[in-house]
């Protein structure tokens, strides 16, 4: 496949993200904080149940 080809095959994805409770489309935020969503770290971490901090 050509470079062309997988262009035109891609769905468009919209990333979500929650703040303070809401749930809203990165795409509707001002610049400012585009630019501050670009900066953040994210983490993946299972938890195992261990009994350490958690709710």
């Amino acid at each position: 496949m050509t470079q062309d080809n997988l262009e035109a095959q891609r769905t468009k994805c919209e990333v979500y993200s929650r703040v303070v409770g809401w749930i809203v489309p990165v795409q509707q935020w001002n610049e400012g904080k585009k630019s501050e969503f670009v900066d953040r770290k994210t983490y993946d971490k299972q938890l195992d149940g261990g009994g350490e901090g958690g709710c």
